[in-house]
C-alpha cells in the first residue's frame, strides 16, 4: 500500500505569516527585518507591497486568534464605516480562553451575548452593527460617542432603531444602563457626528431637544432647505457650520439663505467646531439667548453633566 506524502501548503507572502512559516519557506529571520517585509503584530508579517488596511490587520489578528474569533467593538465599527474614537488596536472576540490573542496591538474580549450576533463582510467574520453598539457600551465608550455611533448606524442603513432596541434589550451587566440611555438619544436623519455632538451639548445642559433633519419651504413652495436642528414652534434653527465657506459663491448662497429665512420669520444660530470643542459654554448661552428672544424658556442654570463630555477651553458658565 502506497502512502501519499502530506500536501505542502504554498507560502504566500501577501497573506499574513509567522516566523515559522517564513523559515519553512526558506526565508531567513533576518530578512523579515528588511524593507521587503512589514510587521503587523508580534510574529505576524506580510510583504511590503501589501497595503495594510483595517481589513488586512483584522484578518491577520483573527487568523492568529482562532477559528471561533470575530472582529468586534471598535474594529467592527470601523469595518462597518461607523465613526468611533481610534485607539490603534484590533479588537477581536473569542469564547475560548485558550484562543485569546496576547499580541501587542490586539485586544481580545469575552463575548457580549445579545440578539444580532455576527455576520461575514468582505470575507471577515464580525459583529453585526446592533451587537457592536452593545459591545461599545460594555467597553465603556462615552455617552456622546455612543450616540454618534448609533446615529451613524441609522444614517448609513447599518441598523434600524428596532434592531438596536432588540439588542440593547438583551443586555445585562456592564454597559447595559449606558446602552439604554444612549439609545434614547439616537435619532434618524442626522447627517454628521458634529451635528450629534451639538445636539448632545444642548440636551445634556438641560435645553429642550430640537427636532432634527428639518425641511423648510418658502411661502410659494419654490424652494426648500434642509436644516440640522430646529425649534419649529419658535422658528429657531440651530445649525452646525463645517467652516467650508471660503468660496465667494458659497458666501453669496449663505447670505441669500439667511435673507429667505428672515422673510419667513426664522432665526438661524450657526455653531462651528470651536463652539463645541473650545467654548461650549458660549454656545449654550447663544442658544439660550436665541430661545429667550423667540419666546422660549431656557433653564435658569445648566445641568452639570454637559461638562463631563464637553470640557471648556475658555472661561464661561451659567445660563446667561
Amino acid at each position: 500500500m502506497t502512502t501519499k506524502a502530506p500536501t505542502k501548503t504554498t507560502f504566500n507572502p501577501r497573506a499574513p505569516f509567522s516566523r515559522a512559516d517564513a523559515r519553512a519557506a526558506g526565508i531567513a529571520e533576518g530578512k523579515l527585518r528588511t524593507p521587503a517585509y512589514q510587521r503587523l503584530f508580534h510574529d505576524t508579517y506580510v510583504c511590503s507591497s501589501v497595503a495594510v488596511t483595517a481589513e488586512v490587520r483584522t484578518a491577520a489578528a483573527l487568523d492568529r486568534t482562532g477559528p471561533d474569533a470575530y472582529a468586534s467593538h471598535h474594529t467592527a465599527a470601523e469595518l462597518w464605516g461607523i465613526p468611533v474614537p481610534v485607539d490603534g488596536l484590533v479588537h477581536v472576540t473569542t469564547a475560548k480562553s485558550q484562543g485569546r490573542n496576547r499580541r501587542r496591538g490586539v485586544l481580545t474580549h469575552q463575548p457580549v451575548t445579545v440578539r444580532g450576533g455576527t455576520t461575514v463582510r468582505n470575507g471577515i467574520r464580525l459583529s453585526t452593527p446592533a451587537q457592536v453598539f452593545c459591545e461599545l457600551a460594555a467597553a465603556g465608550l462615552g455617552l456622546v460617542d455612543l450616540v454618534i455611533a448609533g446615529d451613524a448606524m441609522l444614517r448609513k442603513g447599518r441598523a434600524t432603531l428596532e434592531s438596536l432596541k432588540r439588542s440593547v434589550g438583551d443586555m445585562t451587566g456592564a454597559g447595559a444602563r449606558r446602552a439604554r440611555r444612549a439609545l434614547g438619544y439616537v435619532r434618524a436623519g442626522v447627517d454628521s457626528p458634529m451635528e450629534t455632538r451639538l445636539r448632545m451639548l444642548l440636551v445634556l445642559a438641560g435645553l429642550p431637544e430640537p427636532k432634527v433633519n428639518v425641511i423648510l419651504r418658502d411661502l410659494h413652495g419654490e424652494w426648500d432647505r434642509r436644516f440640522d436642528m430646529c425649534y419649529l414652534a419658535l422658528k429657531l434653527i440651530i445649525e452646525y457650520d463645517g467652516e467650508q465657506h471660503g468660496e465667494l459663491d458659497q458666501r453669496d448662497s449663505d447670505i441669500h439663505r439667511r435673507e429667505e429665512l428672515e422673510r419667513l420669520g426664522y432665526t438661524l444660530v450657526q455653531v462651528t467646531s470651536r463652539g463645541i470643542y473650545r467654548d461650549p459654554a458660549r454656545t449654550l448661552r447663544r442658544v439660550a439667548d436665541a430661545l429667550r428672544d423667540a419666546g422660549g424658556h431656557p433653564p435658569g442654570r445648566w445641568r452639570p453633566e454637559w461638562k463631563q463630555h464637553f470640557p471648556e477651553r475658555f472661561a464661561g458658565n451659567g445660563a446667561g
